[in-house]
C-alpha cells in the first residue's frame, strides 16, 4: 500500500509540475501575442501615415511644379498639339 501511495504521489507531483509548466508557457505565449498585436497596430498607424505622405507627394500640383522647376517642362502651346483621328 505504501508503494502505491508513493507511485500516486509521484504521479500527482509530475502532473502538478506539468500543469504549472503548461500554465507558464501559456502566459509567455499570450504576452508574446499581445506584444505582436501592439506591433501590428503600430505598423498599421505607420502605414496610414505613409499613405497620407504618398498622396501628399503625388498631388497633381506638386508634380506639375517639379516638372516645371527641376525638369524645365511646360504645357504645349495649342499649335504644338496634334490630334490623331481614325
Amino acid at each position: 500500500m505504501a508503494r502505491l501511495n508513493l507511485i500516486l504521489l509521484a504521479a500527482v507531483l509530475v502532473s502538478a509540475l506539468a500543469a504549472v509548466s503548461t500554465s507558464h508557457r501559456a502566459r509567455k505565449l499570450f504576452m508574446e501575442f499581445e506584444r505582436e498585436q501592439q506591433r501590428m497596430r503600430a505598423l498599421e498607424v505607420e502605414w496610414g501615415q505613409l499613405q497620407l505622405e504618398q498622396s501628399t507627394w503625388a498631388t497633381h500640383a506638386r508634380v506639375e511644379q517639379i516638372a516645371r522647376d527641376r525638369l524645365g517642362m511646360h504645357a504645349p502651346r495649342p499649335a504644338q498639339i496634334v490630334t490623331a483621328e481614325p
